[in-house]
């Protein structure tokens, strides 16, 4: 993995086999994902809630190598005994990592196209 990189790519590519295609439909899901649960991560919620979300977030980040944004969701999890505050730091902490995560989705998304039409350009001109 590279150093500080938002997701894993090694661990995402042993699940889609180097599949770009599928790599693009789990990205995807993700979002869906990250948009569902980032908005129910509310620390006024209740503790259930809040748990859920965290615990859901954390699975999603899970799947597809984002360490980081897991081990947030894992504190957020953690937080939501320890009262309101503790609740808004968790909850700013798992924002930061969903936003690296999505700049490095976008990133790699747009490194692949490039590549993908590199080869196609090439196989044109042969």
């Amino acid at each position: 993995m590279a150093e500080n990189a938002a997701i894993d790519l090694e661990h995402l590519q042993r699940y889609s086999g180097g599949d770009a295609d599928l790599e693009a439909e789990v990205f995807a899901l993700f979002r869906q994902q990250v948009e569902m649960w980032s908005r129910l991560l509310d620390p006024k919620a209740d503790q259930e809630s809040w748990a859920s979300a965290a615990h859901s977030l954390k699975g999603s980040a899970r799947s597809i190598g984002a360490h980081g944004l897991a081990r947030a969701c894992e504190k957020a999890e953690i937080s939501g005994h320890q009262g309101l505050t503790a609740r808004a730091i968790a909850a700013q902490e798992v924002q930061k990592s969903v936003e690296e995560a999505l700049k490095f989705i976008d990133q790699h998304t747009y490194k692949m196209r490039i590549q993908a039409l590199r080869k196609s350009s090439q196989r044109e001109n042969s």
